[in-house]
Formats: C-alpha cells, sequence, structure tokens
C-alpha cells in the first residue's frame, strides 16, 4: 500500500526532524527598529496582568525581512515596555509575518500575536522606507535617511513574554488556565546605522497601535542580526484577568466568545 501521508509518522522521521531543527545555521535578517516614548497611561492599559508598565512608557517596532533561499520572509513587531517578577522585557501586541509557517509555530509553540500581514524593508542608497501593512493600511511606517555607522553591541539576551491559552470549546473562557512564557532570544548583531527620521502610525480598527503615539523618538536603526530562543513557562495565570485582553490576538474577538454556530459545516 503506498504511503499515507496523514499516517503516523516513524520514530526515526520525528528523530530527523528534531536534529534538523536543532542543527539550522544562524539565519541573519536585515531591519528597521524603532523605539519612542508614548503615553504612560495608554501602555499600562495594554498589559494583562501579571505584567506591569516599567519606569519609561516606552513602545519598539521591529520591521525585518529575511532572505531565505526560494522563501524569503518578512517579520515584524510591535511591542510595549513591561516587567514581570523583577525582570524588564517586551510585550508584543501584534507581530505580523508575511508566511503561514512563521506565523503557526510562534503561535503554537510561545503563544505569539502573529497575523499574516505584508512586512516591507525598502533601502535605494541611504533613503529607508520599512512598513507593517495589514488589511491595505501600513498602520507602521517607518522613513528616513541612514546616517553614520554604529558600533557593534555585544551579543546580549533578550526578553519577550507572551500568553498561551486555548479559548474555550463551548465559547466559555479557556480549555485551561493560561500561562505566562518568558521567551529568551540571543542576539547577535553585525551592522548596525543609525536613521534619521520618522515614524508614522495609522488608524486601523484592526491593529489600534495609533493609540500608542510617539511623543518622543528614542532611537532609530537599521542593521543586520541573528538570534535564537527558547521560551519557558513561569507561572499559571488568572483566566479572569486575562478574558478581557485576548482581543488583543483577534481581528474579529467575536470569534473568540460565540463558539461554533448550532449546524455549522465542517
Amino acid at each position: 500500500m503506498a504511503r499515507v501521508r496523514y499516517g503516523a509518522r516513524t520514530d526515526a522521521e520525528i528523530a530527523r526532524a528534531r536534529t534538523a531543527r536543532s542543527e539550522l545555521p544562524d539565519i541573519w535578517s536585515t531591519g528597521v527598529v524603532a523605539v519612542w516614548e508614548s503615553d504612560p497611561d495608554a501602555v499600562a492599559a495594554v498589559l494583562p496582568p501579571p505584567l506591569k508598565p516599567t519606569e519609561r512608557p516606552l513602545v519598539r517596532a521591529a520591521i525585518s525581512k529575511v532572505d531565505l533561499p526560494g522563501y524569503p520572509l518578512g517579520a515584524g513587531s510591535v511591542a510595549v515596555a513591561a516587567v514581570h517578577d523583577g525582570h524588564e522585557g517586551w510585550y508584543p501586541l501584534v507581530m505580523p509575518m508575511t508566511h503561514e509557517r512563521a506565523l503557526i509555530g510562534g503561535r503554537e509553540v510561545f503563544g505569539e500575536p502573529k497575523k499574516l500581514g505584508e512586512v516591507t524593508v525598502e533601502r535605494d542608497g541611504p533613503v529607508v522606507r520599512a512598513a507593517l501593512v495589514r488589511h491595505g493600511i501600513a498602520f507602521v511606517e517607518v522613513r528616513g535617511t541612514v546616517g553614520e555607522q554604529l558600533p557593534l553591541p555585544e551579543p546580549a539576551e533578550k526578553l519577550d513574554f507572551y500568553f498561551k491559552f486555548l479559548p474555550a470549546a463551548d465559547g466559555e473562557g479557556f480549555d485551561a488556565d493560561p500561562v505566562l512564557i518568558h521567551c529568551i532570544r540571543h542576539e547577535k548583531v553585525r551592522e548596525l546605522e543609525r536613521i534619521s527620521g520618522d515614524v508614522v502610525l495609522r488608524e486601523s480598527v484592526y491593529d489600534p497601535v495609533a493609540d500608542l503615539p510617539v511623543h518622543r523618538l528614542i532611537d532609530l536603526t537599521i542593521g543586520e542580526k541573528t538570534s535564537d530562543q527558547r521560551g519557558r513557562v513561569v507561572e499559571r495565570v488568572s483566566a479572569e484577568g486575562l478574558l478581557p485582553y485576548i482581543h488583543q490576538r483577534y481581528d474579529d474577538p467575536q470569534q473568540i466568545h460565540d463558539g461554533p454556530p448550532q449546524g455549522s459545516v465542517r
């Protein structure tokens, strides 16, 4: 009988997949990163408990492209500074990805708020334009001119916070208590340049980052970097405390409360 492709994988096939994943070479991306001070009340308002705001109400937009052979990838994020149990890091609100493969793993393994979208990083000589686009709206756009070369930072450890959960099958809350993930990235940078420019936030009902206005631009750079990441569950969190925030993950918040309609087609 021919191989039934939906059938169970063998132990050897599973082992080969794990080995291939652990032996991936460094993958370098070219990206624009903008950090700005925003409204402290707005930053505090988007943080689910037990995350708390840091002393400075910072927002970070990262817009990158990865020239994978035969599989170019655009990846972006908009995150706010946060602290948990004495650890400072970033809480991403939206992470547009240009391909489903990059979206699925991050959402299912770490609970990353990834969504399909368009990600653009363009450079013509010193002129740079980068954008995050969904539903035809460039809700974040960076425009500027490359200036001086910057000293390369030492390899660093970065921390992101994610909430991993499953909406309940009956449409009421969650199937189990959500968990808070600490995702640690080890980042190396091989090129870094300053940009003189600005960040434009456009109104979008799907990605309302315009609620986090640019009060003061702190840093704007373009560079090449690579990183790996490892996540771990640090605690189970209150379902009641997280429920008012899970609309952040979806374009249509009703889809997480309604449950499947009677007689729906499978």
